[in-house]
């Protein structure tokens, strides 16, 4: 299946899917593409015969992360809730999910990436939770992402919005493997030595026993975050200066309010 958006090719007889993101030039995740993505993870949770998905990006980056346009007031309300349906998709998939990136992954795709079960990146590649720069912050990364590299280092990316290479990123446990190549190869030579060999049906049951914990964090917690968020933080001057600051190009005019 090819869209404009989004390229998913069925390889091994069924058993891994290699799904692209595109649509722009930074794959950016805006509602259409978010609406794809969770229509495939909605498919592969009823793909008998599936075992691994591996998630790139099309051309040089992985996602510059959801539309800054769509977290405008008038818009974010709509986005936010479908990007959080999308990632509980991801979960709720049982499905093994490998992300390969290269170039940017940033925001949104940064949290995308987050949820996988494997990150392969390739050694230039960048990762950065910069919604701070914004004046926003990032629900998802706000669960969940501490529980890939831990707490201090959750908190860093966070809270300072800075980015950090494939290297600092593997050394604090949020990239698995640095590639030497292609990290979609890099991928797909793990999922065919190490998944393929395993019965799909028991992959799905031993995904479900390692995720139980993320998964009812995430049905517990992200409807919080998701009305902080809206109710709270949308309401503020700061956060509307901030994402409109970056789409007009200038530095924010903060008033702390």
């Amino acid at each position: 299946m090819t869209t404009s958006r989004l390229s998913v090719d069925t390889l091994d007889d069924g058993a891994i899917q290699r799904v692209s993101l595109g649509g722009s030039k930074g794959n950016v995740l805006d509602t259409p593409l978010i609406e794809e993505l969770t229509g495939v993870f909605n498919a592969a949770a009823a793909a008998r015969d599936l075992k691994a998905i591996v998630l790139e990006g099309q051309g040089a980056h992985f996602s510059f992360g959801a539309s800054v346009r769509e977290h405008l007031p008038e818009l974010v309300g709509t986005m936010l809730p479908r990007f959080h349906v999308l990632m509980r998709a991801l979960v709720d998939s049982a499905t093994i999910v490998l992300a390969a990136v290269r170039g940017q992954c940033l925001g949104g795709g940064l949290e995308l990436v987050t949820l996988c079960h494997r990150v392969f990146a390739a050694p230039q590649a960048m990762f950065g939770q910069p919604e701070i720069v914004l004046g926003v912050f990032a629900p998802v990364a706000s669960v969940a992402l501490a529980g890939r590299v831990g707490r201090r280092d959750a908190e860093d990316l966070c809270l300072s919005g800075r980015s950090v290479s494939a290297a600092e990123a593997a050394a604090m446990g949020l990239v698995d493997e640095v590639a030497d190549g292609d990290p979609a190869e890099a991928a797909l030579a793990y999922a065919r030595q190490h998944l393929l060999p395993k019965s799909a049906s028991s992959l799905r049951f031993a995904i479900r026993a390692v995720r139980a914990d993320l998964r009812a964090r995430l049905a517990t917690e992200l409807p919080v975050l998701e009305q902080l968020y809206l109710e709270e933080l949308m309401a503020t001057t700061d956060a509307t200066e901030g994402l409109t600051a970056f789409m007009e190009k200038r530095r924010p005019n903060w008033t702390n309010t």
